[in-house]
């Protein structure tokens, strides 16, 4: 029953409450920034717009193009809004509430899983551009899948870094691909953003957050790096041929990755559901405490999502030649050198204590001339 109640959550609150809820914030906030006034007229201060939106798409002709190959072109908009959901379910959003840990699934290759799981999103791109039997949508496909494909570089590079942080506190001996263990030992070192209590990591947290954000940003086709569906240039790009729910499908495939890049940036660098002054109220397993632990963790998602909307507005598009030459020649050689930084730190500040075997272990093999020691 507590399973079933936490895959709820996820689904009710994290895809069909979140994703319309930053629409109308988008719409809204944007407004603000332009002078404008923005959706008012649904509802409260405009706050119903976004299910009005739905029933539109709902009762809109859905049309599938002469030529088009009509089981990629309706598999598409489900490989983009799928995968990134999917990818919520090994999140801690929360501490725990009695003895049931607040995540859906623990692996303890979470951040395998959820990497493996955002990388097929690009395939739904690139399968609604090519199975449209449309020019501008076969480029805005193949567009996105060179945007992706470059900076998921950047983006595994930075989480290397991450990964190695918090295995890399002079008392610890074991890295971990746990997203629970890896808030678990924010909460009792600091948060990796600023070296996960190591402070001559500072520099490469700091630099690891840049890195993933950036590169979160062109993962989600978000401006400045909304290349594939330039309209100046490729009318809608992959989803020009795309109308009702299946339009609106790659719509919430977009926020839904928005809101997994948020909670992945809180797990692995601020901290997940911990807040320095605030953890002696959120590591204990009463009802109340996790309860403030889940609206700590949701309070720093929106905050990122905040931050995804104003530059959204802000900054002008790159060109396409400047994406690819950031990706490439900028943040990947910038992420290279953030991960032998950490390494380097790493062996420099890790004490004899923790580099000592432990009593029991096995002693490690030599080759020696003659046989095996």
């Amino acid at each position: 029953m507590a399973d079933i109640l936490k895959i709820a959550f996820v689904i009710v609150f994290f895809v069909l409450t979140l994703t319309p809820g930053m629409v109308i914030v988008e719409r809204r906030l944007s407004a603000w920034m332009q002078g404008r006034i923005g959706p008012d007229r649904v509802g409260p201060l405009g706050l119903l717009q976004p299910l009005a939106d739905a029933v539109k798409f709902i009762f809109k002709e859905d049309i599938i193009p002469d030529g088009a190959d009509r089981l990629l072109f309706v598999l598409a908009p489900v490989m983009v809004l799928v995968p990134p959901s999917l990818g919520l379910i090994v999140i801690p959003f929360g501490n725990r509430i009695g003895d049931e840990y607040l995540q859906v699934a623990n692996l303890s290759v979470g951040v395998l899983f959820t990497m493996s799981v955002l990388g097929v999103a690009v395939y739904g791109l690139a399968f609604g551009g090519w199975a449209s039997n449309n020019k501008y949508s076969l480029l805005g496909g193949l567009r996105a899948s060179a945007q992706m494909v470059s900076y998921e570089l950047a983006l595994g590079l930075s989480i290397i870094a991450v990964l190695m942080i918090s295995a890399g506190h002079p008392n610890e001996t074991m890295g971990t691909l746990d997203p629970r263990a890896i808030v678990e030992r924010q909460v009792k070192y600091g948060w990796n953003i600023f070296g996960g209590g190591n402070w001559l990591m500072l520099p490469c947290g700091l630099i690891g957050f840049i890195l993933f954000f950036v590169s979160a940003l062109a993962e989600n086709n978000r401006l400045p790096f909304d290349l594939p569906e330039c309209e100046a240039e490729l009318v809608g790009g992959y989803h020009t041929e795309y109308s009702s729910m299946k339009f609106a499908l790659f719509m919430m495939g977009e926020y839904v990755g928005m809101t997994v890049m948020s909670a992945l940036m809180t797990t692995f660098f601020l901290g997940g559901w911990s807040m320095p002054g605030l953890n002696r109220f959120l590591v204990g397993s009463e009802w109340w405490m996790g309860l403030l632990s889940v609206g700590v963790f949701i309070t720093k998602v929106v905050s990122i999502l905040f931050v995804y909307v104003i530059i959204r507005w802000t900054l002008p598009r790159f060109k396409y030649n400047q994406l690819m030459n950031l990706g490439w020649k900028r943040l990947v050689p910038l992420a290279l050198a953030n991960v032998m930084l950490v390494a380097v730190i790493g062996v420099l500040t890790q004490s004899p204590a923790a580099a000592a075997p432990k009593p029991g272990a096995r002693a490690p093999i030599e080759v020696v001339q003659g046989g095996v020691k």
